[in-house]
């Protein structure tokens, strides 16, 4: 596709023109091809995003990036594969919850095939704070599907060219802004697991990214968005426990369904909006993670990880409510075996298990 045809889609993006499933997997795979000028690919970006994706848009940009950009890996597990991640782009920002969430839901049996990136919109991305706290980043997806069968957990690098060894890696490195590669890139997972919860920006996004994952071949998953103080400008790409989650749920006879969690519900009180904030610095943030995996710290950030934890438990099939979910999340952090997990994937997740140990050791003080 040469820059004038590209622009002439650019133009219809902006007066609000939408593309097909083909088309936006055919204009998507010309970016990552690198075959139009990198303005031309950050305008399209652009207005993409402030257009609004569509569902079609959204998995034809999910195609191009998985067949031909992402590194395929087989993970052999008892269990079904179990994703978590947030889009970004929210309007308030937290610490990186669906990172403690993961941990606790691997503790408790649950095989999660993550796939993140480094801070984009955040303070601390799923990548900075696994890297801070001792994890190989940048190791094979091998090395990555042997932590998920032996400890239930592993982390592919979006950014990575050893996960996405083509273009992925140099569109995100320059742009410094949200778009659809927040969503479909966030898909293009090199094990492409089944069972997901995914947290979005907006609840405007609940019921499109419910379809694209139910296109995409997803057998059951949890779309959330959570509001902070009933607000109607402030959420978050998780579940809240300052105020309502709204859900979409892809159930296994391929409906759609919305509900809402209330955190009263779950006995959840006087949790502090500020608590939820990033401290600052990373280490700051893997030391905070630290103690809340050894049961300690803010009840708030506590009560969060433990909320969006028994999303993963409910999606798996392993607890039958959330309530049961958040139960079973709550005993493993106050027995600290979410930190024997941590420990345990440092050292599976690695390279160089002694240098991330020793990592984790300095962080943990």
């Amino acid at each position: 596709m040469e820059n004038k045809q590209f622009g002439q889609i650019i133009m219809r993006l902006i007066k609000g023109g939408h593309m097909s499933r083909t088309e936006t997997y055919e204009t998507f795979c010309t970016i990552l091809k690198n075959e139009v000028t990198e303005m031309q690919q950050g305008a399209f970006l652009a207005a993409l995003c402030a257009k609004g994706e569509t569902e079609q848009e959204i998995a034809g940009a999910w195609q191009a990036i998985y067949e031909l950009d992402t590194e395929k890996v087989t993970v052999r597990t008892a269990r079904p594969l179990v994703e978590n991640c947030g889009t970004g782009m929210d309007t308030f920002k937290t610490f990186n919850i669906s990172t403690g969430a993961s941990i606790v839901a691997s503790a408790g049996g649950i095989p999660m095939a993550r796939h993140g990136a480094r801070a984009l919109t955040s303070a601390c991305g799923t990548v900075d704070i696994a890297e801070t706290l001792g994890v190989d980043v940048e190791c094979e997806v091998s090395v990555v599907a042997k932590s998920i069968e032996k400890t239930h957990l592993g982390l592919f690098n979006a950014m990575s060219p050893k996960t996405h060894p083509n273009a992925l890696g140099r569109i995100l490195s320059k742009i410094f802004f949200g778009s659809t590669l927040n969503i479909a890139a966030s898909l293009a997972n090199p094990a492409l697991p089944k069972f997901g919860v995914r947290g979005v920006y907006s609840r405007d996004m609940l019921i499109p990214v419910s379809k694209v994952m139910r296109e995409l071949g997803y057998l059951r998953a949890l779309i959330v968005n959570g509001v902070i103080d009933e607000s109607d400008d402030l959420s978050i790409d998780e579940a809240s426990v300052i105020g309502p989650t709204y859900c979409a749920e892809l159930t296994e006879d391929r409906e759609i369904k919305e509900f809402k969690i209330q955190p009263s519900e779950l006995g959840i009180s006087n949790a502090k909006p500020q608590e939820l904030s990033p401290h600052g610095t990373k280490e700051q943030e893997a030391k905070a993670m630290v103690d809340l995996l050894r049961g300690k710290g803010s009840q708030t950030r506590l009560y969060a990880i433990a909320l969006n934890a028994s999303l993963v438990f409910y999606v798996s099939g392993e607890s039958p409510s959330i309530g049961d979910g958040f139960e079973k999340a709550r005993k493993i952090l106050d027995s600290g075996l979410g930190y024997e997990q941590l420990r345990r994937w440092v050292m599976t997740q690695n390279r160089e298990p002694k240098s991330g140990l020793r990592r984790l050791e300095q962080v943990s003080g």
